[in-house]
């Protein structure tokens, strides 16, 4: 039985995540703003805009994974930002990581074989209007995810990203209220859909797995074909 942290485990991706881990009988800690209501997990408050990470001295011994959920999604005409938008959206996805991967890098060397699991966004690599703050943020963390594979693989910490497109989750729901909407994304994307919760937890568990140990600096995506496919 492997030990996984989860930070925002409480919905969304993060919730499906632990909910296959604990399927497969492993030990999952949740750390976010709320408790996720999942039965077997471990629910610890943790919020990545306040800087208090004493919360995770709680864990004794190896931690074999990580998963770092928290994210925003701020679509807003650059003339619009501001640099609070900026440096909120680097708080979330950026320096709530380090922190959760500071905090536990200790855990992790103990594991024979561990991985950390971030979250970047198809926006990234594929440009696109309005995504100015969150590209930036989410382009530092495939930045740290490489340089992190890079120094952590002499311990054998596996570091991967993923890249999704537009998930059907609460992060979302803004752009997803309808099914108009949900209609529309779906149309924008080569296969036809928008995300589920599923198809990003999916990987996320393969990649957080022992057995698939010879995966690292990976920022691989889960969008629907958006990120490299052009169908008309």
């Amino acid at each position: 039985m492997g030990v996984y942290v989860i930070v925002g485990a409480s919905q969304g991706i993060g919730y499906s995540i632990a909910e296959q881990l604990i399927a497969a009988g492993h030990r999952v800690l949740n750390f976010s703003r709320k408790a996720a209501d999942l039965a077997g997990i471990e629910n610890y408050t943790w919020d990545a805009l306040q800087e208090e990470d004493s919360i995770f001295s709680s864990i004794q011994g190896s931690v074999d994974g990580i998963a770092y959920c928290p994210g925003s999604i701020v679509l807003k005409p650059f003339h619009r930002l501001t640099t609070t938008d900026f440096e909120l959206d680097f708080k979330i996805n950026v320096l709530g990581a380090v922190r959760v991967i500071q905090a536990l890098l200790a855990s992790l060397k103990q594991s024979n074989s561990s991985s950390i699991v971030l979250f970047s966004t198809v926006a990234v690599q594929t440009g696109m209007g309005f995504h100015a703050s969150i590209a930036s943020s989410k382009g530092a963390i495939e930045g740290l995810t490489r340089s992190l594979a890079a120094e952590l693989s002499s311990f054998k910490i596996r570091v991967n990203a993923i890249a999704p497109s537009l998930t059907q989750t609460p992060l979302a729901q803004n752009l997803l209220s309808t099914p108009e909407k949900v209609e529309a994304g779906g149309k924008r994307h080569p296969l036809g859909r928008v995300g589920q919760a599923e198809d990003v937890a999916n990987l996320a568990a393969f990649l957080l797995k022992p057995e698939n140990s010879w995966i690292t600096g990976q920022v691989i995506g889960v969008d629907g074909g958006i990120g490299s496919l052009r169908t008309v």
